[in-house]
């Protein structure tokens, strides 16, 4: 199949009168499309109709979506429904993300992602254990009775998976020694800073363990100030990756705007999105906290945000809408950010021969029009 008649986003800028060619589930080749003809002289063609095309959006923080919640069903079937609802989204890879829950869920979860064959036909990177080795202080819509400081039992457990099975783990870096931090970034996992009441001095002390990355940025974090920077100031001084939030309710958007001015290829985008993403759901039960969702805000009785309603492609739209991105870079901060972010960027977020054939085709007013999943036209 050959994709022609777009704008294809090489990373830097959009250019023309070039086709895309696909091969399975892979990109084969981009060609000027004069020369489609005599190359491949029988091949189907797709008209994008002057559309962008772009890399599929990738989403290293979601919880759930489609009516469910990885947290409550730990199965292959949850994860084929979460893939199925983001890909009416553009999110054409993700990391399952299961917070704060008892050793059986994390064990169950890691049995599950082991077990998988040829994980990435249902859009799963690996899984994103978000707690519960997380502060009290700044838990969140996290479940208080399932924190805990982590264990050499459940450390092992989670290192015998490795970086194939898991792609980040989110931990306070104020709650756990040096060296447990440094077993899971040597098995190959990005350790995030998370849930954290750590100050600026204690992050700057456990870093140098393989720290890389912060999760939900601004959220459940030491807030900052010009005498004590907090979590807030490590992450954009101490060159972390992180997470962000879209969804003008977890971050104001000038936040968001001031951050990627500091921190540019270092901020992605994530939904952190919940069960009623993509849905009508009103309420529905995390973990044992019951959230509400009521016109786009998911919430806890006493306010507490419990995740979000938010899908990629409209994170995309708002970073462009309110944050003053150029779409280009808001495309970045969806597709090759985050995959740098967990260093797969030579297989995922890109238009290149050789990486896989994830594919977004916008039109110019930043509606998604259609989504190839390795190859496959949705």
């Amino acid at each position: 199949m050959a994709i022609i008649n777009g704008k294809i986003f090489n990373g830097i800028g959009f250019y023309e009168g070039k086709a895309l060619i696909i091969d399975g589930n892979k990109i084969l080749n981009i060609i000027n499309t004069e020369e489609l003809s005599i190359k491949y002289p029988n091949i189907n063609t797709f008209n994008a109709d002057n559309s962008y095309i772009t890399p599929g959006f990738i989403d290293l923080q979601l919880n759930g979506c489609g009516g469910v919640l990885f947290n409550k069903s730990i199965t292959k079937e949850t994860l084929e429904m979460m893939h199925e609802t983001n890909l009416k989204y553009g999110c054409t890879s993700f990391t399952p993300t299961l917070i704060t829950t008892p050793d059986v869920n994390i064990i169950k979860a890691l049995d599950l992602i082991d077990s998988l064959e040829n994980k990435e036909e249902i859009g799963v990177l690996g899984l994103h254990i978000e707690g519960p080795f997380i502060s009290l202080e700044k838990k969140g819509v996290h479940n208080p009775n399932f924190i805990r400081k982590i264990d050499e039992n459940i450390l092992n457990r989670i290192c015998q998976t490795g970086s194939e099975g898991v792609k980040i783990i989110t931990i306070a870096p104020e709650n756990i020694d040096g060296e447990y931090i440094s077993k899971l970034s040597n098995s190959g996992i990005k350790v995030a800073l998370g849930h954290t009441n750590a100050t600026y001095e204690e992050i700057v002390d456990k870093k140098i363990y393989g720290i890389t990355l912060a999760t939900h940025l601004f959220n459940g974090m030491s807030s900052f100030s010009h005498r004590a920077p907090g979590a807030i100031g490590a992450t954009m001084n101490l060159d972390f990756c992180a997470g962000v939030i879209a969804d003008g309710f977890h971050s104001h958007y000038g936040a968001i705007e001031m951050a990627h001015k500091l921190m540019r290829d270092r901020l992605y985008l994530v939904t952190d999105a919940a069960a009623p993403a993509g849905t009508d759901i009103k309420e529905f039960d995390f973990e044992g906290i019951k959230v509400y969702h009521e016109n786009g805000k998911l919430f806890a009785a006493d306010g507490t945000l419990g995740g979000s309603a938010l899908t990629m492609i409209q994170g995309v739209q708002n970073l462009v809408k309110h944050c003053n991105l150029p779409f280009e870079e808001a495309v970045r901060m969806a597709t090759i950010y985050p995959a740098k972010a967990i260093s797969i960027e030579n297989k995922y977020g890109k238009l290149q021969p050789g990486y896989f054939a994830d594919i977004n085709i916008i039109d110019t007013n930043l509606n998604l029009k259609k989504v190839i999943s390795k190859g496959k036209f949705i």
